[in-house]
C-alpha cells in the first residue's frame, strides 16, 4: 500500500513540472532588452534541468523502492501463504487432535467394554474350566476300547455224487465298542457293546445280507470290579464280563462273555527264582434263571436255576531265562444243564407256533408246547435226534422246547416220557492248560506253544451209536458198550512271532481232537467244523500292518470225528441209517473234510 502512495506522489510532481515547462501565453508588455531576455531564459532552462535531474533521480529511487517493495510484497505474500498453510495445518492438526481425542475417548469406552467383557468371559471360562477339568478328570479315569473287523470267508465240502455240496461265500462285519476304567480308588467298571444276533452268544459277526437292513447291537459286557488299594492281591467282579481265567475254544468260544461273579487272589514274587506269580480264582456263573411254576409244568429241574461253579489255580513260572510258562488248572461243574435243551423260543430268537402236542399212550394225556423250525433273527432251534426239527421217533413223541445250540447240538441226548430233552452226560470240566513262550535270538519272533488237555469227569460211560442198531425207521441210537466215555479233548497250538508293534508277523498251526461229550456244545467254537466230536486243523497268519491294524488269514480244515454217534454233524445228504440211500455212509467211513477259509482286516482302537 505504501508503494502505491509513493507512485501517486511521483506522478503529481511530474505533472507540475510539465505545467511549469509549458510555453506561457505571451503578454503584451513593454519590450526588454534581448541579452537580458536570453540570459533569463538560460537560467530558467538550467533550473528546470536541475529539477528534471532531481526528479529523475527521485524516480529512479522510487523505482528501486518499488522493486524492493514488490520483492517484499512477494516475500510477504509467500510468508502469508506459508502462514496460511501453517495455519491450515495447525487447524487440521487441531481438528485431527480433536478427532483423535474423540476417537481415543471412543476407544477408551470400547476398551472398557471389552475389558469388562473379557473379565466376564474369563470368569465364565474359569468356571467352565473347572467343570471341564472335573469332567476331564472323570473321563480320564476311563479308556475307550473296541475294534472293527471286516471278513470274507468261503466254505468247501464236497464228495462224489453230492448235489447239495455247493461252495458258500459270504462277507461279514464285527463291531465292538466300550470303555473301562476306575470309578474310584477301589472300584473299576466297564461297559461294552457288540454286533451279533441276540440268540447266539458264540459270535459277534453280522453277515452282509438281508437287503441292507440294520444290524443288531447288544450289551456284550457290563461289570464292576472291586480291587481295594489296601489289598491289591484281591479282586471281585460281578456282571457280564470277559474271561478272567485261562481258557481256550475247547470249552468256550472266544466271543462268549460269561455272567455271574468271580473272586481272584493273586500274589507276585519278584525275588523268587522260578515262581513269579500264583493266583487262585473262584467262579459262580449263572446261565439260566427260571420260575418254579414254568419249570414244574414241564417236569424239569424241580424249579431250580441253572448255574456253574468252579475254581482255577494258576501262575507264571520262569524255569529258564528264555522260557516263560503260564500254567492253569480249572474245575468247572455245570448244574442242571438240560435247560439248554429246553429253552424258550425267545432265547434262540425263533418263532413259537403256540401249539401243543400230546405224548401218545399217556394217561392222563401229557401235553407240551411245540416249537416250529422257522427262526427269527437268531439261529433258531437246533436239531437233535427225536426232536421236533428232525424225523420223529416211532412213538411220535415231540420235544417240548427249543435246543439252544447256535452251531448245532452235537452232544448225546435223549427224550423222557414227557418229550423233554436231556443230556446223556453230566458236565464237570477238568481243564489243564500249559502256555509256553520261548525267546529266540530275535525279539520279535518268539516261539509260542500252547498245550491243553480237558476231560469231562461226569461223562456217560458209553455214547449213543447208530452202528449198534443200524435201524432204518428209528433214528434214536442205542448206547455202544464197545465205546468208552466220549469225554476227552486234546489241543496243541504252536506259532512263531507276535502281534505287538507295526510290521510284527505271526504264523502258526493248531490241532484239536475233541470227543462228543468233552464240553457242552451250546458254547463251543463257532468257526470250527462243529462244537464237539471233531478232528480239526487250523493254519493261520497275521501281519500288523499298522500300530492299530492287522491283516490275517485262517484256514480251518476239519471233519466230524465219529459220524456214527448220535447228533453228529454231517455233510449234506449223508445217510447213516438206510443203506439203500445213494449217500449212505457205511460203518468205518469218514465224513468229507470241510474247508473254511477266512480273510480278515481288523482295526483296533
Amino acid at each position: 500500500m505504501k508503494a502505491v502512495i509513493k507512485l501517486t506522489v511521483v506522478l503529481l510532481l511530474a505533472s507540475v513540472l510539465q505545467a511549469q515547462t509549458a510555453t506561457p501565453k505571451k503578454k503584451v508588455s513593454k519590450p526588454k532588452p534581448v541579452n537580458a531576455d536570453v540570459q533569463a531564459l538560460k537560467d530558467a532552462v538550467a533550473a528546470q534541468q536541475q529539477q528534471i535531474q532531481a526528479l529523475s533521480q527521485q524516480l529512479q529511487q522510487t523505482n528501486q523502492q518499488l522493486q524492493v517493495t514488490s520483492q517484499q510484497f512477494q516475500q510477504t505474500q509467500q510468508q502469508l501463504q506459508q502462514a496460511a498453510a501453517d495455519a491450515q495445518q495447525k487447524a487440521n492438526a487441531v481438528a485431527d487432535s480433536a478427532a483423535q481425542k474423540d476417537a481415543v475417548d471412543k476407544l477408551n469406552s470400547e476398551y472398557t467394554d471389552v475389558r469388562t467383557t473379557l473379565t466376564n468371559n474369563a470368569l465364565t471360562e474359569q468356571e467352565q474350566q473347572k467343570r471341564f477339568s472335573s469332567l476331564e478328570e472323570t473321563l480320564g479315569r476311563f479308556r475307550w476300547t473296541g475294534d472293527l473287523r471286516v471278513r470274507g470267508e468261503s466254505f468247501f465240502q464236497k464228495y462224489s455224487g453230492c448235489t447239495l455240496c455247493n461252495d458258500r461265500n459270504r462277507s461279514r462285519v464285527r463291531v465292538r465298542f466300550g470303555f473301562e476304567g476306575k470309578l474310584n480308588d477301589d472300584f473299576n467298571a466297564g461297559i461294552g457293546l457288540a454286533t451279533g444276533t441276540f440268540g447266539d452268544p458264540t459270535t459277534t459277526n453280522e453277515t452282509l445280507t438281508n437287503f441292507f437292513n440294520r444290524k443288531t447291537i447288544g450289551l456284550d459286557r457290563g461289570y464292576i470290579t472291586y480291587n481295594p488299594v489296601a489289598h491289591k492281591w484281591f479282586s471281585a467282579t460281578g456282571g457280564k464280563f470277559a474271561f478272567t481265567w485261562a481258557r481256550t475254544s475247547v470249552t468256550f468260544d472266544p466271543d462268549v462273555s460269561p455272567e455271574g461273579f468271580v473272586e481272584k487272589f493273586s500274589k507276585d514274587f519278584e525275588s523268587v527264582p522260578i515262581v513269579k506269580n500264583l493266583n487262585l480264582q473262584f467262579m459262580q456263573l449263572l446261565y439260566n434263571e427260571t420260575t418254579g411254576t414254568s419249570a414244574t409244568s414241564l417236569g424239569l429241574f424241580n424249579g431250580r436255576d441253572s448255574f456253574a461253579v468252579g475254581g482255577v489255580i494258576g501262575g507264571r513260572l520262569q524255569p529258564l531265562s528264555f522260557w516263560t510258562l503260564t500254567p492253569s488248572f480249572t474245575i468247572l461243574n455245570f448244574r442242571y444243564p438240560d435247560a439248554a435243551l429246553n429253552a424258550s423260543a425267545f432265547a434262540v430268537q425263533a418263532t413259537n407256533a403256540g401249539g401243543f402236542a400230546t405224548v401218545p399212550g399217556t394217561t392222563p394225556p401229557v401235553t407240551y408246547p411245540v416249537v416250529v423250525t422257522a427262526p427269527g433273527e437268531g439261529p433258531g432251534c437246533a436239531r437233535i435226534a427225536g426232536g421236533v426239527t428232525s424225523p420223529q421217533p416211532a412213538s411220535g413223541a415231540l420235544v417240548g422246547g427249543c435246543v439252544f445250540a447256535a452251531d448245532g447240538m452235537t452232544n448225546s441226548t435223549y427224550l423222557d416220557a414227557n418229550g423233554n430233552a436231556h443230556f446223556l452226560s453230566r458236565f464237570l470240566y477238568a481243564d489243564l492248560i500249559l502256555n509256553n513262550q520261548f525267546k529266540t535270538g530275535l525279539a520279535r519272533l518268539p516261539i509260542n506253544l500252547l498245550l491243553e488237555y480237558e476231560n469231562n469227569l461226569n461223562a456217560a460211560d458209553h455214547p449213543f451209536d447208530y452202528t449198534v442198531k443200524g435201524a432204518v425207521a428209528d433214528p434214536v441210537a442205542a448206547e455202544n458198550p464197545t465205546l468208552g466215555k466220549q469225554s476227552h479233548a486234546y489241543m496243541a497250538d504252536i506259532s512263531l512271532g507276535q502281534q505287538k508293534k507295526k510290521n510284527d508277523i505271526q504264523f502258526g498251526y493248531a490241532f484239536l481232537r475233541e470227543e462228543q461229550d468233552a464240553a457242552i456244545a451250546s458254547w463251543g467254537e463257532s468257526d470250527q467244523r462243529a462244537p464237539t466230536n471233531i478232528l480239526q486243523h487250523r493254519i493261520y497268519g497275521l501281519w500288523r500292518v499298522a500300530a492299530n491294524t492287522t491283516a490275517s488269514f485262517t484256514w480251518w480244515h476239519g471233519r466230524t470225528l465219529n459220524p456214527f454217534l448220535q447228533n453228529a454233524a454231517l455233510a449234506p445228504q449223508l445217510q447213516l441209517t438206510d443203506s439203500t440211500k445213494p449217500h449212505f455212509l457205511a460203518p468205518g467211513s469218514e465224513e468229507p473234510w470241510l474247508n473254511r477259509v477266512q480273510f480278515d482286516l481288523i482295526y483296533t482302537f
